[in-house]
């Protein structure tokens, strides 16, 4: 049972980091969380305020079978091929998953309440396609507090263009390096200008850049654990916060800029970083280092529920923790240059892997789709 005591405190940790600017987003979503009240529960008690998805998370939230056995058997009666079952049942969830979250979409504004939705992954190097199926994807779920993902690849640059300057709000995942990094926030202030061109209301487009954290340090770590010696185990866990914070340094420069002022005059909005990869994946690091450490006003933390939690149960939320350590963070990347450890030689690998992770699992969600289909078809005969 908790004590009064117990939920103050962990009202309070979650409660720090909404004040101090972060919005908690979960990253998960499943139909059962939906149904059975778990999502409006975490909104009311744990300062939750908007929802991302992946391949991954449909892969596992579909894959059980739990929740969807009902939809399975029409989509299987009516005859529908696999990726057109997949599409209904994912775009099903995430529009009542905004809906559950449209209050917090008009109390904040637009500015939080969002739920994102991802192209397919196997068009991550096909501009045309990418633009197409987040149009489609749009009009599917047909909710204004939706988000389209779109993976920050070089493919995905121009997309993000033509979808934001189309007035679809985006939330762009996969990005690694600060480079591309950049280069996305170039992409949306390049979809605003091409919006407003074509007379669109700027207030009502959003996007967040997502930026991979704990991914960086398990690739850099795994190499510096490799070297062995006392200045390379020293640097492990420091390699991804440095960073995220220097993105941070980036944004705050490029939208304090002249380009994104002038589009500022027009209602326009930032496009705010979203920490992603967020669960720690080194046991011997703390559970909420990257929410602790990344704490900083205007921006997203998209959290694994184990880390919500860990964070409501324990965290320690202190204030900003990013603007002040610049320096020590381009100190931190160029020691991890100097053993010869490649930086781009690591996001790059990391943005390739992270593509094919999310293809490898929307082949497993249409396996076992394809499999849920086919026994509803032979059951129903």
């Amino acid at each position: 049972m908790i004590t009064v005591t117990e939920a103050t405190a962990t009202a309070g940790a979650l409660r720090r980091l909404s004040e101090a600017g972060v919005s908690i987003w979960l990253d998960d979503l499943s139909r059962r969380r939906i149904e059975s009240g778990n999502l409006a529960e975490l909104i009311e008690t744990k300062h939750v305020v908007g929802v991302t998805t992946n391949p991954s998370i449909f892969q596992a939230a579909i894959g059980s079978g739990e929740g969807y056995e009902e939809q399975l058997a029409d989509l299987a009666t009516r005859g529908v091929t696999v990726d057109e079952a997949v599409r209904m049942m994912t775009t099903a969830d995430v529009r009542a998953a905004a809906d559950v979250l449209r209050p917090v979409h008009e109390a904040t504004g637009g500015r939080d309440g969002w739920v994102s939705i991802e192209v397919d992954p196997r068009l991550a190097h096909d501009t045309r396609a990418t633009v197409a199926e987040a149009r489609q994807l749009a009009w599917l779920v047909d909710r204004p507090n939706v988000m389209i993902k779109i993976p920050a690849t070089k493919a995905g640059l121009p997309a993000i263009t033509e979808v934001i300057g189309a007035g679809i709000s985006v939330n762009v995942t996969l990005i690694f390096s600060l480079e591309r990094y950049r280069e996305v926030m170039d992409a949306y202030l390049a979809g605003l200008e091409k919006a407003q061109a074509a007379g669109l209301d700027l207030s009502g487009i959003h996007s967040v850049a997502s930026f991979f954290v704990s991914r960086v340090d398990s690739e850099i770590d795994k190499r510096l654990t490799l070297l062995g010696t006392d200045e390379a185990l020293a640097l492990k866990g420091k390699a991804a916060l440095a960073n995220a914070r220097l993105a941070y340094e980036a944004y705050e420069n490029v939208f304090a800029g002249d380009r994104f002022t002038a589009l500022a005059g027009a209602r326009a909005n930032t496009q705010r970083p979203l920490w992603a990869s967020t669960g720690v994946k080194d046991p011997a690091f703390r559970d909420t280092l990257y929410v602790e450490e990344l704490v900083a006003p205007g921006t997203v933390n998209t959290m694994p529920e184990a880390t919500l939690n860990a964070a409501a149960d324990h965290g320690d939320v202190q204030g900003d923790t990013v603007t002040g350590g610049y320096a020590q963070a381009r100190a931190d990347l160029a020691a991890v240059e100097r053993l010869g450890i490649s930086y781009d030689e690591v996001v790059e690998q990391l943005e390739q892997e992270g593509v094919a992770k999310f293809e490898v699992a929307w082949q497993d969600l249409l396996d076992a789709v394809t499999k849920s289909l086919d026994s509803k078809g032979v059951d129903g005969e």
